[in-house]
């Protein structure tokens, strides 16, 4: 059994000395006031003030492990990226998260689960920050703040809001087919592991020969699909709000490292205008059937954190970070996201958190950026600015980009313009009639009606209940039948 009495030297302070006691501040006598310059203990309150950094808007509440990506196929015929070359094994870290609750909150309320990845590898870190849904509630980044800030919390009560959420979503008809995701099965995951993860947006694949793919990335949980029921995850909110967390963590180090298999999508460049639905579209999936997933690996997580703070909450992922042969695509919201997440963990965290260990690349790092707070890598006396005269190299690739695309349009704001079959409810539709089973169509009438029963506003509730009967009319039909709103708040359109 350790010892209980404080050695004479165990601790140090901040800058090395030995901590002259971490039981006692410096006082005048033992009643007596505490000195200022007690720099010990100044520096131990200072830091403790100071010991948070702030939280996620979304994604605030989650966990990660690491562990590795295989690539067990060969896909050279569509990437150049070291990353994605067969035989590949590349260092990963994976965040799972929800995205509307603080820090605090449960892990078992209904919601999107996070599912960003970070890969070490030779060429740079890759991040594919994605979700558990291959889908999202907006196409463009204008209404992203505003999406969330319907999930948050009143000015007045400080209190989550079921009228605004409906609000904001029956306005919004693109929610839809997330929405429909969401209340059904998958929005209550049993836990992580038993979960599907995506990158959601389309990105960009270039080969060796510069040929340019779409990719939609998929990783297949091979711990099987399975879901809480309601009454589970309402008990669980209450007795063990972390148990999304403390379940990959004990999984883990009992040795059980979940697996997910890593496959893609792949659409040649020139199909995509022409796509029955539009490619770039964050609220549309792919039919498999056109674009049937292509096997690329395995994605293992066998290795929890040390430190909680250290490597995880100060994980910072991006959508920006890329490396050769892997590109953006005009998906509006990626490309909104590009900006938002980085600038979001300068703020957070500090603009040289890549410096971090948990961000820091394995790839040698060359960046004219220097200085600002926390900087702890440095150039020496090198030039600082580019080009130079003194041999330290710089870049200028030219115009040829080759992960990108063309483009020569008037500039506006405008919607996406539609495909072929291109509309806000029919996946959202097909999703519950086709996908789901009975039963499950069964509990998202109960599910949907028990949301809808907590909005205050007679107007929000009758659009609220459109909207679902454009999903689907027997399940819209059925949700009215319980929530009964009045026929006189029921929208003029929808009539």
């Amino acid at each position: 059994m350790p010892s209980m009495h404080p050695e004479e030297s165990g601790s140090t302070t901040g800058w090395g000395a030995p901590a002259p006691s971490d039981q006692n501040s410096l006082t005048a006598g033992p009643n007596g006031p505490i000195f200022l310059h007690d720099g010990h203990f100044v520096d131990q309150m200072a830091h403790f003030n100071r010991q948070n950094v702030p939280e996620r808007l979304p994604h605030a509440k989650g966990s990660s492990a690491f562990g590795r990506l295989t690539i067990t196929e060969d896909v050279s015929a569509f990437t150049r990226a070291a990353v994605f070359q067969k035989n590949t094994t590349t260092k990963a870290l994976v965040r799972f998260s929800t995205v509307a609750g603080e820090l605090g909150s449960p892990d078992t309320w209904r919601d999107i689960r996070g599912f960003s990845m970070k890969f070490y590898t030779s060429e740079g870190n890759l991040d594919i920050v994605g979700n558990h849904t291959p889908i999202f509630f907006v196409r463009d980044p204008m209404k992203f703040p505003h999406f969330i800030r319907s999930q948050k919390r009143q000015p007045d009560t400080g209190l989550r809001d079921a009228t605004m959420q409906w609000d904001f979503c029956s306005l919004s008809p693109e929610t839809s087919h997330q929405v429909a995701y969401i209340m059904g099965p998958r929005g209550l995951p049993r836990t992580w592991r038993h979960m599907n993860g995506y990158g959601s947006n389309t990105f960009m694949w270039v080969n060796a020969g510069g040929e340019r793919f779409w990719i939609k990335y998929h990783f297949h949980t091979q711990q099987g699909m399975e879901y809480l029921s309601n009454s589970e995850a309402e008990a669980l909110s209450g007795t063990d709000s972390d148990f999304h967390r403390r379940d990959l963590f004990e999984a883990i180090r009992a040795g059980d490292a979940p697996r997910w298999s890593f496959s893609v999508q792949v659409m040649p460049d020139e199909e995509a205008a022409s796509y029955r639905f539009n490619p770039f579209d964050l609220t549309k999936t792919w039919s498999h059937r056109d674009y049937p997933l292509i096997p690329v690996g395995e994605l293992i997580l066998d290795t929890n954190p040390e430190n909680h703070f250290a490597q995880i909450e100060q994980a910072a992922f991006s959508p920006a970070n890329l490396v050769p042969g892997v590109g953006l695509s005009p998906d509006k919201m990626l490309l909104g996201r590009v900006f938002a997440y980085g600038d979001a963990q300068r703020y957070r965290i500090g603009p040289n958190f890549m410096q971090l260990p948990v961000n820091r690349p394995v790839a040698p790092v060359q960046t004219y950026q220097f200085d600002g707070p926390m900087t702890y890598d440095h150039t020496r006396d090198l030039p600082r600015y580019a080009p130079n005269s003194f041999d330290r190299p710089w870049s200028d690739k030219g115009a040829d980009l080759e992960e990108s695309w063309a483009t020569d349009t008037e500039i506006v704001r405008a919607a996406y313009e539609l495909h072929s079959e291109d509309d806000d409810f029919g996946q959202a539709g097909t999703l519950v009639r086709d996908i789901f089973t009975a039963e499950e169509r069964e509990d998202l009438v109960y599910t949907v009606a028990g949301a809808l029963g907590r909005i205050r506003h007679d107007g929000v509730l009758g659009r609220a209940v459109e909207y679902w009967r454009k999903i689907d009319p027997a399940t819209g039909d059925r949700v009215a039948q319980i929530v009964k709103p009045s026929d006189e708040d029921r929208p003029a359109a929808a009539e």
